[in-house]
């Protein structure tokens, strides 16, 4: 089972629904379930897919925080 393709698919998933995204954030194992319901996986396989997304999650908030502070610098200084 290619773990990266399902963490592939369940953020697609919280990237094309908020709702899905804030139940995510209060119930990750539930809403991972929800998302992959056609597929029978074990609970570490299931933790493993929560860690992935939640990881890439805060990357993704990372950058896009990080891209808020340069465009606050670039309208400080004019540009």
């Amino acid at each position: 089972m290619d773990l990266q393709k399902l963490i592939k698919e369940v953020l697609d998933k919280l990237n094309l629904d908020a709702g899905v995204l804030a139940k995510f954030q209060k119930d990750p194992m539930g809403t991972v379930k929800t998302i992959l319901n056609t597929l029978n996986l074990d609970e570490n396989t299931l933790k493993a897919i929560v860690e992935g997304v939640t990881a890439k999650l805060q990357v993704e908030g990372g950058v896009k925080e990080a891209a808020g502070l340069l465009d606050k610098v670039k309208g400080f200084f004019g540009k």
